[in-house]
This record gives structure tokens, C-alpha cells and sequence, in this order.
């Protein structure tokens, strides 16, 4: 299956405070993008599942990535 670029916003909770996050990965499926950002962010930030909540899952086009490791990925992968 071809990989896709998508942006996943939502916010994590830290101390006592919501914190918004916006975070772009490179994955098979919108399924797999959260996956891999509730991953993600509790490896980073040490957040429990159920305290990081996902707002919005959207694919990108090549012009709308902004994150310059996703943009590689994605050259690569269509080489």
C-alpha cells in the first residue's frame, strides 16, 4: 500500500493543563496515523491513551507538508 503524508492536531493533558499539539507523520491509513501519534506521544511525553485526545486526522498534499523529515520520507518512498 502507498504511504501518505497526514497532519493529526488534538491535544494531551500535562500536569493539570490541556496541551495542543500538531504533529505530521507518514503512514498507510488514518488509523495508522493516529496509531502511531498516540505512540508517539506517550513515548515522548509519558501520557497514558486515554489522556491524549485526537481532534483531527487529515491527509496532506505534497505542497502542504510542512515537516521536512515527513516531506523526505515521502520522496523516497515514490523513488
Amino acid at each position: 500500500m502507498k504511504m501518505k503524508a497526514y497532519r493529526v492536531e488534538g491535544e494531551f493533558l500535562m500536569k493539570d493543563v490541556w496541551q495542543p499539539f500538531r504533529k505530521e507523520v507518514v503512514s498507510e491509513s488514518e488509523e495508522e496515523a493516529k496509531e502511531k501519534i498516540l505512540s508517539i506521544m506517550g513515548s515522548r511525553h509519558k501520557v497514558k491513551r486515554r489522556f491524549i485526545k485526537i481532534k483531527e486526522v487529515r491527509e496532506l498534499g505534497k505542497d502542504e507538508i510542512e515537516d521536512p523529515v515527513v516531506k523526505y520520507i515521502l520522496e523516497r518512498e515514490n523513488e
